[in-house]
């Protein structure tokens, strides 16, 4: 089975900001329209092992748009609080099972999702990795990610899409100018 979402940002809130695919083209896409895709989302990239049915999108796609506007602008004082009032949201507790496994639970997982989200834009901004984070060079994309190679060079959110169209492209530039 394919994951519905994309995953592999570097951070759980880079990931969470890539569902709204293609921002700021006349191809944007909002891949959370709705509870039943924000309960999917969790199910996929969450703690949880259980289904999450959200009552609501609409605090997820408030806190995507203010996570995007914390890493890509000047944060004005309605967004500081309002990812101030997501972290400080309850967060899911770890428990042991019999069998010796870790499983995460929460009174409210949508709720403690936010938070977990709220709380690690807010670590990764004021840490040394945020000099890290890069848009793709992806013509179409511009999704953020975590540049963890070496020498912090990279340029395509993902090698096997973005980087592939790129050197595709450039490769039928080349092959027609001949």
């Amino acid at each position: 089975m394919t994951d519905r979402f994309r995953s592999g940002a570097g951070r759980m809130c880079l990931d969470f900001i890539r569902t709204l695919r293609y921002r700021g083209t006349p191809s944007e896409t909002d891949e959370l329209p709705d509870a039943e895709a924000w309960g999917a989302w969790i199910d996929q990239l969450g703690p949880f092992t259980t289904q999450v049915k959200p009552e609501s999108a609409s605090d997820a796609q408030a806190l995507r748009e203010a996570i995007h506007e914390l890493l890509t602008g000047e944060v004005r004082e309605a967004v500081r609080r309002r990812l101030n009032r997501f972290a400080a949201l309850p967060v899911p507790a770890p428990s042991l099972t019999t069998a010796g496994a870790l499983r995460w639970q929460a009174a409210d997982p949508a709720e403690a999702m936010l938070a977990l989200l709220a709380r690690d834009a807010l670590e990764l901004v004021t840490s040394p990795e945020l000099a890290r984070v890069r848009r793709c060079a992806g013509s179409r994309c511009g999704a953020l990610f975590l540049d963890t190679s070496r020498p912090g060079t990279r340029r395509w959110c993902s090698m096997e899409i973005c980087g592939n169209q790129a050197k595709k492209s450039t490769y039928r530039a080349k092959a027609t100018a001949s």
